[in-house]
């Protein structure tokens, strides 16, 4: 469920009418829901209600401040990929004693500001990086909690690009080599084994791929703490699914999940953690953009809008579907109109949709793209010098520019020109 729906033959996004704000601010922009991540982040929640639970954004959804911000006061700890990304999960407010550094390439410094941060674990990725932090922890007299993260070799049937649990992916150690990376752990200084972590990929949209993976961590876990770990917190990543296509099943909804969760590692006594990031943010925003053209093509015909793969990648880097919906309430709900949806970058691949059905539309018109909240703005660029666009949150009646449109002589001046030119 998300807040953006028709009033008065307007979308609005809460109670603020999406056209009112383009009239503002011009177009494309980004819109996040407040309530739509409010009601998500609850709903994940609920769905472990009564156990210990520790709620880690992945931040590297949608890392703008006001998204941080409004997760943070409703409790949310972080789930953070790099330097930049725990910057900013602790100027949102969430303590570093929430945060969880994951990733397969920290660098010392990166380490080293985990540390000042007093973060609640390193997810540590590779033998190399163990040795890394135990030596920069004692370099400040320090020691580093860490969990390490488990490759199940698991196929989570996911895309290609986002599967990260299997055996040829880069992520995580092998499980059959956990027990002596664990055994390594106890013979550094500088390191503390406090937990166990496993993710196995994003937009999982069938429960049994989850069941496999978790059946393999809890029989671990088991042998670890035969082995004389005390392993506390048992980190189950992310990776549930959201509805992009409204044509297609729905993924498993958050109690189906925290079902199996309870059936598989109920009984181990432990902290669980979880790193959700598209689940929380991905309905919870929306792009709007233009129509610039529309062009009767010899064979297809095109719509052509004034946002571009370089706004919203995802469909030109995964294939990826994203609901196309009139601003404007269309007469009839019925969808009878063949195009193609195309953006203005030189590139064959600035397509959004491809002989997509839907309603008719006109130069003027605003169309909006749905479940845009994960996976958009923070993976945007200035491709073509293209200025990156503006991001709107919306509460209630009220809304506000929580990143302006980028300025393009700005974008331009951030070149220096060498001495000899």
């Amino acid at each position: 469920m998300d807040h953006f729906s028709y009033k008065n033959g307007e979308m609005c996004a809460e109670d603020v009418a999406l056209s009112d704000i383009a009239g503002d601010i011009g177009t494309p922009f980004y819109c996040y829901s407040t309530a739509t991540l409010q009601r998500h982040f609850r709903v994940f929640q609920n769905a472990f209600k009564g156990r210990d639970v520790v709620i880690c954004y992945a931040v590297k959804a949608n890392s703008n401040q006001a998204v941080l911000k409004t997760l943070a006061n409703e409790g949310a700890g972080a789930d953070v990929v790099s330097g930049g990304e725990l910057k900013r999960a602790l100027l949102a407010g969430i303590p570093g004693e929430r945060i969880v550094f994951s990733g397969v390439g920290k660098t010392p410094g990166e380490i080293r500001a985990g540390l000042d941060a007093g973060i609640m674990q390193f997810s540590v990725e590779s033998e190399p990086e163990l040795e890394l932090i135990s030596k920069l922890a004692v370099e400040k007299g320090m020691t580093a909690p860490v969990s390490v993260r488990i490759n199940p070799d698991v196929d989570a049937k996911t895309h290609a690009k986002i599967s990260t649990g299997k055996a040829e992916n880069k992520f995580g150690v092998n499980w059959t080599r956990a027990r002596d990376v664990y055994r390594r752990i106890s013979q550094l200084e500088g390191v503390e084994a406090v937990g166990v972590n496993m993710h196995i990929g994003s937009q999982l949209t069938s429960i049994e791929p989850f069941r496999a993976a978790f059946t393999r961590l809890r029989d671990l876990v088991k042998d670890l703490r035969s082995d004389g770990h005390a392993i506390r917190n048992v980190d189950l990543g992310g990776g549930l699914g959201i509805p992009y296509n409204p044509g297609e099943t729905a993924p498993p909804l958050p109690d189906e999940y925290g079902a199996l969760v309870g059936e598989l590692i109920g009984g181990l006594d432990c902290r669980l953690v979880f790193e959700p990031g598209r689940m929380i943010a991905g309905n919870a925003g929306i792009i709007v953009s233009e129509v610039l053209y529309v062009k009767e093509g010899d064979a297809r015909r095109f719509v052509i809008v004034d946002a571009a793969m370089n706004d919203l990648s995802r469909p030109a880097m995964y294939g990826a579907y994203h609901d196309i919906v009139p601003v404007s309430e269309p007469e009839s709900a019925e969808r009878d109109w063949v195009a193609d949806y195309v953006g203005p970058v030189c590139e064959t691949g600035d397509t959004f949709a491809e002989q997509r059905l839907g309603h008719q539309v006109k130069a003027g018109d605003l169309i909006a793209f749905k479940s845009a909240g994960a996976y958009g703005a923070v993976m945007s660029n200035s491709y073509n010098s293209r200025a990156l666009v503006p991001e709107v949150m919306v509460s209630g009646a009220s809304y506000a520019v929580v990143r302006p449109r980028e300025d393009v002589d700005a974008l331009i001046a951030k070149d220096r020109l060498p001495d000899w030119l």
